[in-house]
């Protein structure tokens, strides 16, 4: 099992679509393309992330509005975690957590938390590469 942990703000914002106007739709249409990428073609996913074959479980971190957003599309091999405080230390908590007991795969660019769910064990990976990886909508 690959657990892929989404940095669901970092990977919103990577992208200059116009997010920052409506931060809860953009929760919506980031959750549309995991869930769609997972019903779709689960396996090509894993192929852009670098893990042929994997059998994969998404961890989507919401923040701040993202967070509260209630009507996202979902999957069974989605899970949308909404921060408490702030994404990064979710984040970092969640791969602490399952790093002991799968392989994890962190998708942001905050340098920080990459070195921080690095020494816990886990790797890391881009959104741009990400991104690359779903299928469009």
């Amino acid at each position: 099992m690959l657990h892929v942990i989404v940095d669901g703000a970092n990977v919103v914002g990577s992208r200059p679509d116009g997010w920052w106007r409506d931060r809860p739709g953009a929760a919506r249409r980031l959750a549309g393309r995991l869930a769609a990428a997972l019903t779709v073609d689960p396996a090509r996913l894993a192929d852009g992330l670098g893990h042929p074959g994997a059998d994969l479980q998404l961890h989507l971190v919401l923040e701040g509005a993202a967070a509260g957003v209630e009507d996202l599309p979902t999957h069974p091999r989605l899970a949308v975690v909404r921060a408490e405080a702030d994404g990064d230390t979710a984040i970092a908590a969640l791969a602490a957590d399952l790093v002991a007991e799968a392989q994890v795969l962190v998708v942001t660019a905050d340098r920080a938390l990459r070195e921080q769910v690095r020494d816990a064990g886990a790797t890391t990976l881009g959104p741009g590469t990400f991104l690359n990886a779903l299928p469009a909508l």
